[in-house]
């Protein structure tokens, strides 16, 4: 048997670390402490704008641009599934900085391989009636500055895909 020599690229390593956060030791072992390889090659999640009765020395934030929703055509042929969805991620149950940290990377990687269209999931929130962190969280992400580079525009899934707990992403065109 031979041992594979590959190296994991950085978005796959930051990929297994969120994963292997998630494991449990087996009975009787210790749990393995996992460091954070990537933190600082990703980009921080954005900070949430001062409330409006922040203080006057208060940094204003810098006006953010929007990323279009998708066209009517266009949603329509994804939701009845003749425009393929060529990838999906699925963002249950991870924090924010998990989230943001594999959405980063998954996107990233989805462009870099010419996919057009893809699906992620962030589940429509708690079960006491509120609106989930990622649900709210993610649309604003991907309006970010970190995010212009790769995402064209969004909308929410049809009922089929997800619904309000998942969105359709359209990923710009990769440059030549």
């Amino acid at each position: 048997m031979t041992r594979r020599t590959e190296r994991l690229s950085e978005d796959d390593r930051v990929l297994w670390n969120l994963v292997a956060r998630t494991a449990k030791p087996l009975k009787g072992r210790t749990a393995v402490d996992i460091p954070d390889i990537g933190a600082e090659t990703r980009p921080t999640p954005p900070q949430p704008a001062p409330l409006a009765g922040a203080p006057a020395g208060a940094a204003k934030p810098k006006a953010q641009h929007i990323a279009h929703a998708l066209d009517e055509p266009t949603l329509d042929k994804l939701s009845k599934g003749r425009l393929p969805i060529e990838g999906r991620v699925d963002l249950h149950g991870l924090t924010q900085d998990e989230a943001y940290s594999l959405l980063f990377s998954f996107l990233r990687r989805a462009h870099a391989g010419g996919i057009r269209y893809v699906l992620v999931i962030t589940g429509k929130g708690s079960s006491s009636g509120g609106d989930g962190v990622l649900r709210r969280a993610v649309p604003a992400w991907l309006s970010t500055p970190a995010f212009r580079p790769l995402v064209s525009s969004h909308d929410h899934a049809a009922r089929n895909h997800g619904g309000s707990g998942a969105l359709y992403v359209r990923l710009r065109r990769v440059r030549s």
